[in-house]
């Protein structure tokens, strides 16, 4: 979810939460948005995210990882309310 603008950039779906899963969504949120400078991505501490494939992809993708406080749950509120 693009926090800006409240829209929904990228999405994948599978039948687990995967890191493959994960990386398929953040590359159909990048060709999606086109970003044309750094973008900051925000995810919980999941092993999917903090995973070496999905960090190189970012990396790759020239996105700057930020993740949630430790035992803090308000800091994926805006993704978590969408899903409810």
């Amino acid at each position: 979810m693009d926090l800006y603008t409240r829209k929904i950039i990228g999405f994948s779906f599978d039948k687990s939460m995967t890191t493959d899963l994960t990386i398929r969504a953040l590359e159909n949120a990048y060709i999606n948005s086109k970003p044309k400078d750094t973008v900051i991505l925000h995810s919980d501490r999941g092993t999917q995210y903090t995973s070496n494939a999905y960090m190189k992809k970012a990396n790759e993708l020239n996105l700057v990882q930020s993740f949630s406080a430790k035992g803090n749950p308000y800091d994926n509120a805006s993704i978590e309310s969408f899903h409810s």
